[in-house]
């Protein structure tokens, strides 16, 4: 009988913002700040410049485009709906999440089956974190994926620009997103930002009232600066976590957006806790705990799927074994 419990991150910083638990919030080493041309493993030097001006980038190819619908189709499995009936999409939550902006958004509470490890663990994907952070060592945040259906009567997402972590700590991390399948519709909801704004906030931040909310900005009069990025299957987005972000809605008839969250950070091999805590979230397929992360309450990773095999990138990538 595998263990079903689920234990909250040591030391977690996380309990009451959006931001992944299973990583740091910000790391100690800072983001590569110098490209030497020969020294990039995936992007191109103009593709790191464009990141640095716009902060983010698409990898295209992270892994293929087989490899991206064969997770699509375990997420649909896993969700217990048909791709082909639209009557099995519209479902009550099974648990209640506290961030409440993402209720209805298609979050899928799975974290560590195969299919999500394998992406991890393609060596493209690596790479190109490799290339933003500038270092080898790196850890894979423990995270879920994304089924964002077409808006209906009682199933409506309005869509909102936040920040997962304040932007006024300046954190060095960064978040990814891997494509799933095709979204080049730009109705059938997806990513979108603001580059202007992440650009620009240190004087934007100058013309907002002191009480304003860190996470959340107010974007009304940056509708026309909204960046709705266009991702084919198994492209991975790579984006800075002080870049203002979200999923926008889906107005299409039938589309899915579909997506796995996938981000790295430099590895923090010296924090025995929480190495211990990503080990055993995969030893006993444990989601993490947070205001965001509410998990699946039929523990389907635990009872219904076998434990997800690791490459030796993966045990690395994991903290399974040293760098």
């Amino acid at each position: 009988m595998k263990n079903t419990a689920k234990a909250m991150v040591p030391g977690n910083e996380h309990k009451e913002i959006p931001g992944n638990p299973s990583t740091a919030k910000s790391s100690k080493a800072q983001l590569r700040n110098e490209a030497a041309v020969n020294s990039l493993k995936v992007l191109t030097l103009e593709q790191w410049k464009f990141w640095k001006e716009n902060g983010y980038i698409v990898v295209k190819n992270a892994v293929s485009s087989e490899q991206a619908k064969k997770t699509a189709a375990f997420l649909w499995e896993f969700e217990e709906k048909d791709s082909n009936d639209k009557k099995t999409w519209y479902t009550k939550a099974r648990a209640e999440i506290k961030m409440k902006e993402l209720a209805g958004t298609g979050m899928v509470e799975v974290y560590n089956n195969q299919h999500l490890w394998n992406n991890r663990q393609a060596q493209r994907v690596y790479d190109a974190f490799s290339d933003i952070w500038g270092t080898e060592r790196l850890w894979v945040t423990i995270d879920r994926a994304n089924l964002n259906f077409p808006m209906r009567p009682g199933h409506e997402y309005k869509g909102f620009i936040h920040w997962d972590y304040d932007p006024e700590t300046k954190p060095q991390n960064v978040q990814g997103v891997l494509a799933l399948a095709d979204q080049t519709d730009k109705d059938m909801g997806g990513f979108q930002c603001i580059p202007w704004l992440y650009r620009n906030y240190a004087t934007w931040k100058l013309t907002q009232p002191e009480d304003r909310d860190h996470f959340k900005p107010d974007v009304a009069d940056l509708e026309d600066k909204l960046v709705k990025v266009a991702m084919e299957a198994g492209d991975l987005l790579i984006f800075n976590s002080s870049q203002p972000h979200g999923i926008r809605p889906n107005t299409s008839e039938d589309q899915v957006r579909i997506a796995q969250y996938i981000s790295m950070m430099p590895a923090q091999e010296e924090d025995k806790a929480l190495r211990s805590w990503r080990t055993n979230s995969w030893k006993n397929s444990e989601s993490p705990v947070g205001y965001a992360f509410p998990g699946d309450p039929r523990n389907w990773e635990q009872t219904k799927y076998e434990r997800a095999e690791l490459s030796d990138l993966g045990e690395k990538l994991l903290g399974l074994k040293d760098w």
